[in-house]
């Protein structure tokens, strides 16, 4: 039962709280059960008909997508997190702000248990699913981190930023922060912390150098 959506995904909050429970459900399995857990084990999971799993994702491989980006992506939208990524366009030293959210992503990326056993589970299956690559490219950047977009453009609505093409934007912001770890990371080690501050502190300059609608040491 996949393929293209025949209508849009449900929106409202109702719907919202249906698509959390799903992701929630499924991440669970993936971790416990890998990527060949049936749909129906996770729309049981999350309380929902597997109608209701496909009504939100076309495909298996569309959530379990999902499901990785969220990991990812958790650190930014907690919110007990020092500096939340939805407020970044009203921080008053826009670069601090900017260095504790990537500072926060970093640390979920090469700490988080989650995050790492999704990482391997990637790399393991990818070869045996291509849909999964498939799946990434066809939601794009924007559509698998919202947040990370959205909070880039309220960036650019409030002329601290000008930013002319959300998604390079998007894709810039994980090249600086989390691909370094990533990489890293497949060869069974890690970046030290000095290093990690160092690429920080230069992917927020360079970054905000670029982006910054007036000298980047005023936003």
């Amino acid at each position: 039962m996949s393929g293209d959506l025949p209508h849009p995904a449900p929106s409202g909050p109702r719907a919202e709280r249906k698509r959390r429970d799903i992701i929630a459900a499924a991440r669970a399995l993936f971790l416990r059960d890998g990527f060949g857990v049936g749909m129906d084990a996770i729309a049981a999971a999350a309380g929902v008909s597997k109608v209701t799993v496909y009504n939100h994702f076309r495909s298996k491989e569309a959530l379990f997508t999902a499901v990785v980006a969220g990991a990812l992506d958790e650190p930014l939208t907690a919110t007990d997190a020092t500096v939340p990524l939805a407020g970044l366009a009203e921080a008053a030293d826009l670069r601090g702000a900017l260095t504790e959210v990537a500072r926060s992503w970093v640390r979920s990326v090469r700490d988080n248990e989650d995050v790492i056993t999704l990482r391997a589970l990637v790399a393991a299956e990818q070869h045996r699913f291509p849909e999964l690559g498939d799946a990434w490219r066809r939601h794009g950047p924007t559509g698998h981190h919202p947040e990370v977009a959205e909070a880039l453009r309220t960036l650019h609505a409030r002329g601290r930023l000008a930013i002319g093409d959300v998604e390079v934007a998007v894709l810039q912001l994980y090249a600086l922060f989390v691909f370094p770890h990533l990489v890293v990371g497949q060869y069974g080690t890690a970046l030290d912390d000095e290093a990690t501050e160092k690429l920080l502190d230069a992917g927020v300059g360079m970054f905000l150098a670029y982006y910054a609608t007036g000298p980047a040491g005023d936003v």
